[in-house]
């Protein structure tokens, strides 16, 4: 008898086990069907696949600029080089007859772009955050857009914070090349020149937005790359996206 009774509660304790196997799978299968019923309307295979393509090609982008223009003359040498303001080129030219002052244009654009070189090596964290706020919902308007719709996006959507968050590296950027200091002494200078207009133009909104045209420049550059030759399109995921263009 006493047997007995230890056989059948372990059958009933068996049994309860099994009943709470059963509910936990069927709980899992509802879970499951529930989960597929909401990601096929929302967030299909080939839209995860576009949202990637265009995050990898911002991606090649970003690395192509930060890479080239951080490098020594990397700004100097390229198309995005820094100029003196517009509106302090008269100053400048005027300038370049005090003693002391020859050269002062070669030497204040040497020293403006390689303040930018040594902000852009501080870039591609900023970067990185704005292209993974890139969303799905976005990605085919990207992809099927104009030309440079992908950088168009990254900039309208990023050049402001990109801006506050760049303008402290370009500041000390500044400082640490002697820029700032120098361009004090030449608008000194300058403004204490008889019949002249007081003019000092801010150096670092001048060379911030300058450096952030280029890194945006070579940014566009690559993009035009992948969507318009194949030998650009140098990963699996790039060659499935962006073949859908040609």
């Amino acid at each position: 008898m006493k047997h007995m009774i230890i056989v059948l509660g372990c059958l009933l304790s068996f049994t309860a086990v099994n009943a709470q196997i059963g509910n936990l799978l069927k709980s899992g299968k509802d879970a499951a069907a529930g989960l597929k019923e909401k990601v096929i309307p929302g967030s299909s295979g080939d839209e995860l696949d576009i949202a990637g393509g265009l995050k990898e090609a911002l991606n090649k982008g970003v690395e192509d600029a930060v890479s080239s223009l951080s490098a020594q003359d990397g700004y100097l040498s390229s198309p995005y080089k820094l100029l003196i303001p517009e509106d302090a080129q008269s100053a400048i030219r005027k300038l370049k007859r005090v003693p002391g002052f020859g050269g002062v244009e070669d030497k204040m654009v040497a020293k403006m772009n390689e303040a930018a070189e040594l902000a852009a090596k501080e870039a591609t964290p900023i970067f990185v955050k704005a292209i993974k706020d890139l969303s799905i919902s976005d990605a085919k308007d990207i992809l099927f857009g104009d030309e440079h719709a992908a950088t168009a996006y990254l900039e309208s959507s990023a050049r402001k914070s990109l801006y506050d968050l760049f303008l402290p590296i370009i500041q000390n950027a500044l400082g640490e090349v002697g820029a700032t200091k120098y361009w004090n002494q030449i608008f000194t200078k300058y403004n204490a020149l008889p019949l002249t207009k007081e003019v000092n133009p801010e150096l670092d909104d001048h060379v911030n937005n300058s450096a952030l045209d280029g890194l945006f420049g070579v940014i566009a550059v690559k993009e035009d790359g992948i969507r318009n030759n194949l030998s650009e399109r140098t990963s699996p995921l790039l060659q499935k996206v962006f073949s859908q263009l040609d």
